[in-house]
């Protein structure tokens, strides 16, 4: 049976510089057979207990299609060293039990392969790179971290005035590799 990972691109921003660094890995997964889904969540309301029950339907949507995925690839910029508060919506209501308040039970985020990585300014990501790795490898989430901390790339100046971010040759190795060991990660 074909694997296949969820992508999920913690700028929603068109024309992410991280939806743009996700397609190299896109590239270097199908090469091993794996198939890649985008996780769309911009409609996923913010998180909110009184709220939750009954799961509202984007998060539902959400939920399920991270629950199939067999492993998950967090591609995020960073704000102010930190994940976006978009994307830490999405964390929150995907960490919530599947089986409402039973908070001893699995979330969709149980026991998946998870990978990282972050296209930001000079730093190349490495404050959201370190906290995102920090949550996926706590007792609660319960994952396994392929390539730690993951692969960062950095911005030059010209890719914010032009919209378009160029990787070089050394990141654009790091990241296939980086596929390359999640693809024989979730390999039967």
């Amino acid at each position: 049976m074909t694997k296949h990972v969820t992508f999920i691109i913690g700028s929603l921003r068109k024309g992410s510089f991280n939806a743009q660094f996700a397609t190299i890995a896109a590239e270097a997964l199908a090469h091993r057979g794996i198939d890649v889904d985008y996780l769309d969540f911009a409609d996923v309301p913010v998180f909110n207990q009184d709220t939750e029950q009954p799961t509202p339907t984007a998060a539902d949507r959400v939920r399920t299609q991270v629950a199939e995925a067999d492993a998950l690839w967090v591609f995020s910029p960073e704000y102010n060293f930190s994940y976006p508060g978009g994307l830490k919506n999405l964390l929150d209501w995907l960490s919530r039990p599947i089986k409402p308040f039973d908070f001893g039970g699995p979330t969709p985020l149980s026991g998946k392969t998870v990978a990282i990585a972050s296209v930001a300014g000079k730093s190349a990501g490495a404050g959201v790179r370190a906290k995102l790795a920090e949550l996926f490898r706590s007792p609660f989430t319960n994952n396994t971290l392929i390539g730690g901390e993951g692969t960062g790339a950095s911005l030059t100046p010209d890719a914010f005035a032009t919209g378009t971010a160029s990787f070089d040759e050394e990141t654009r190795a790091k990241l296939v590799a980086q596929a390359e060991e999640l693809a024989a990660a979730i390999a039967d």
